[in-house]
């Protein structure tokens, strides 16, 4: 069973049938009217957004919310920002790109051309730190970065590659902690209290909606990153989007997926050598 980060402190929402009927027919009722499959993600973590997003909206019961759902199309865009968990900064955990820094790049070297594949990219953190890390280390002007998530507000805060001057300390101490040979202030210009990341950055990231509930792999890949996603699936859909990552790779390609995440229990566990085991680095097996 999947534990979910922000169920940690409160542990699991005691049982309500009603709350959990109505979860299945919302659920189905946003697939069938927008799309978008929350059909097999984490029960625990959608009840407690759902809880959330009823405040917001001026709702007592799902159903009420499921009906302005169906008869409103504003309603749809705002609720995705509770069904979608936008939390990331950049170079969130240090440990995991000083590994891509010393066991990954000196393989993607040895590549002509690269694509790199960065799932579930919120908005934009990790995209703008691959291609910060991909310049650092001579790589980029040969690299192609798919950025993809499926919540569009989200998508364009990635693409605009602005953010708040009151979060750069925390993002220039992680970049310094990644081993990074240059000072993120070379990738950035300030003004009106935000950020602004270099736009030559952005010419080598493609930011595209993508779901791992439905679509289908669209490139061979060198490199995917998904960190902090797979959390929020059950387990079927965990091996669904693993399934995917492992298509996506080309042979010994790698995977990077988020700390509290795994593939042991994964249908594709044997496609996988653990590269770096603590910070969940894989390499793809030469046979699968």
């Amino acid at each position: 069973m999947n534990t979910d980060p922000l169920d940690l402190a409160g542990g699991e929402q005691p049982p309500d049938t009603t709350f959990d009927i109505e979860l299945r027919l919302f659920v189905d009722a946003v697939y069938l009217r927008y799309h978008y499959d929350f059909r097999q993600y984490a029960p625990s973590s959608l009840k407690r957004r759902l809880r959330a997003a009823l405040g917001h909206f001026g709702c007592q019961t799902l159903s009420q919310l499921q009906d302005r759902l169906l008869h409103d199309g504003s309603v749809f865009p705002a609720l995705l920002d509770y069904l979608t968990v936008q939390v990331s900064e950049m170079f969130r955990d240090p440990p995991y790109f000083k590994a891509l820094r010393e066991s990954v790049v000196p393989v993607l070297r040895t590549y002509p051309s690269l694509k790199v594949w960065v799932a579930g990219c919120s908005t934009g953190e990790e995209a703008w730190s691959m291609a910060i890390l991909l310049r650092e280390e001579g790589l980029l002007e040969r690299t192609l970065i798919y950025a993809t998530d499926i919540n569009a507000h989200a998508l364009q805060a990635a693409e605009a590659g602005v953010y708040a001057t009151d979060r750069i300390a925390g993002f220039t101490d992680n970049h310094r902690r990644s081993g990074a040979p240059t000072s993120l202030s070379d990738h950035y210009t300030a003004a009106y209290g935000n950020a602004v990341f270099d736009k030559r950055l952005k010419k080598h990231i493609v930011f595209s909606d993508h779901s791992l509930a439905t679509d289908s792999v669209f490139a061979e890949m060198q490199l995917v990153s998904c960190r902090n996603v797979l959390i929020y699936f059950n387990r079927a859909l965990q091996n669904r989007a693993i399934g995917l990552f492992r298509e996506a790779l080309c042979r010994q390609g790698f995977l990077g997926i988020g700390s509290k995440e795994s593939l042991r229990f994964s249908d594709h566990h044997d496609a996988f050598a653990e590269l770096v085991p603590s910070l969940r680095l894989y390499q793809k097996r030469g046979d699968a």
